[in-house]
């Protein structure tokens, strides 16, 4: 049992899942790292079930708030059944057979995160309370979803805050899943659960690659952090009369040119160019390039607040010189992934950019995660992906 400062409970009353090393009073017995704890208020009223993290300064991720709720192998069942029954109302299920199924506490599962990628699922156990139970969670995977395959990839830095060492590989099935194909919005996809960033695919930005794909007719789009060529591919089958794909990786381009093939577009009109993208947007500056539309989907600069200083300067460099590059009357679909970076924080940063730019320019749209990553209200921390579609006046 853990025991909170006095005033500290306010958070957990409303039902937020953190518990933070400084607003534990005591523990209570000698807790295993990830066994689920009770949690209370100075006052000895009952609060939460938890994880136990004792390397975290998350020192406990609450599983339940009910008290009678038994946190056993039925508990995680229920949990990821209805997680699956969620996105089966979503309606990208009838556009793609690629989606996430289980989104760490919005689904009440902290840590936990499972991408599906036609029949082979991806896991990752992120937290000490998910790798005590992991096991029991991969079972409820299986029977919940009928996939063939589990994949791990518990491999994420934020594992060895929480003492955990890193780990990858089939858990569930074996099969060749170093090029996944999967179908997005009629489009072909080849992802690499092995080895790709995060699980292989970045599932969240979906529905923007929908709308970029709408954008993109006649337009000259120049696509940065272009990864395995999401947005390209998206920009290409929308129209785009040609598309520059900027990418520092050379396993990704690799994948991107797979997925170009594997769609019946014409790749004269893309070229795939790998390069550091802040370096070749200089380049192309110093050029004196012109583009219609202009994507910048960079990886995580800011993963908690501490960093959002440097990340600001990053963004902000970027946007100044995405907005330099293109024409009148375009666009700039812009993202950030960064945690520590919030909405207001990065509109005010690309608003600076256009300033040191000397442009105009307006918000026409904003976006956000697609519906299979879902926000519980009581957790605006997974509320992680924004971007803004700008005008260049």
């Amino acid at each position: 049992m853990i025991v909170l400062k006095r005033g500290r409970e306010k958070s957990l009353k409303r039902r937020h899942p953190w518990i933070f090393s400084g607003a534990v009073e005591r523990v209570e017995g000698n807790p295993e790292t990830g066994e689920t704890v009770e949690v209370r208020s100075a006052d000895g009223q009952n609060l939460a079930l938890a994880a136990w993290s004792p390397q975290s300064q998350i020192r406990a991720r609450a599983w339940t708030f009910d008290a009678g709720t038994r946190v056993d192998a039925g508990f995680f069942q229920d949990r990821i059944t209805r997680a699956l029954a969620l996105r089966s109302t979503l309606e990208a299920q009838q556009h793609t057979n690629a989606m996430r199924l289980v989104h760490g506490e919005s689904d009440g599962l902290p840590g936990l995160v499972v991408d599906r990628y036609g029949d082979v699922l991806v896991a990752q156990f992120l937290s000490a309370g998910v790798e005590r139970w992991r096991e029991a969670i991969l079972d409820a995977l299986a029977k919940a979803s009928g996939c063939e395959a589990i994949y791990e990839r518990s491999d994420a830095e934020v594992r060895t805050i929480e003492g955990l060492s890193p780990r990858a590989g089939f858990v569930r099935g074996n099969r060749d899943a170093r090029r996944c194909a999967i179908v997005e919005y009629g489009l072909n996809f080849r992802v690499d659960v092995e080895s790709g960033q995060k699980t292989g695919f970045f599932l969240d930005q979906r529905e923007n690659r929908q709308r970029v794909r709408a954008l993109a007719a006649g337009r000259d789009v120049l696509d940065c952090f272009a990864y395995t060529g999401g947005f390209s591919i998206a920009a290409l089958a929308g129209g785009a009369q040609r598309v520059l794909a900027v990418e520092s990786s050379a396993p990704a381009l690799e994948v991107a040119r797979e997925n170009l093939a594997a769609n019946s577009l014409e790749p004269a009109r893309v070229e795939f160019t790998q390069a550091d993208v802040f370096a070749h947007l200089r380049l192309l500056r110093d050029r004196g390039a012109a583009f219609d539309l202009v994507v910048l989907d960079p990886p995580k600069f800011a993963p908690t607040a501490a960093q959002a200083s440097n990340a600001a300067r990053a963004y902000k460099d970027i946007n100044l010189l995405a907005l330099k590059l293109l024409r009148a009357g375009g666009l700039l679909a812009t993202f950030s992934c960064s945690g520590g970076v919030p909405a207001p924080l990065f509109q005010s940063i690309v608003a600076g950019a256009a300033v040191d730019a000397g442009v105009e320019a307006k918000i026409l749209e904003r976006f956000g995660a697609a519906p299979d990553h879902p926000v519980a209200l009581e957790f605006p921390e997974g509320e992680y992906l924004k971007g803004l579609l700008v005008l260049k006046g």
